[in-house]
């Protein structure tokens, strides 16, 4: 029992001293990190709406030639 009390104290203690560490070396504040976040997240998202009409295009192209064959 005294292992496991042990146990469960130091991943407290450590957590707790984790997230200490953390908010003190941390390179923005809050809202500055909540900025930087959404910034990057509006940024995938143009990325990811671009590539998906990109794709787009390729296979619509591809069930084109696909209905209309070309004759060689």
């Amino acid at each position: 029992m005294k292992k496991a009390m042990a146990f469960i104290f130091g991943a407290v203690f450590g957590g707790v001293l984790g997230g200490i560490t953390a908010l003190m070396l941390a390179p923005y504040s809050g809202e500055e990190l909540r900025t930087v976040i959404q910034k990057e997240v509006d940024n995938i998202q143009v990325e990811i709406k671009e590539a998906a009409q990109k794709k787009r295009a390729e296979l619509e192209e591809q069930l084109d030639e696909l209905i209309h064959p070309q004759e060689s």
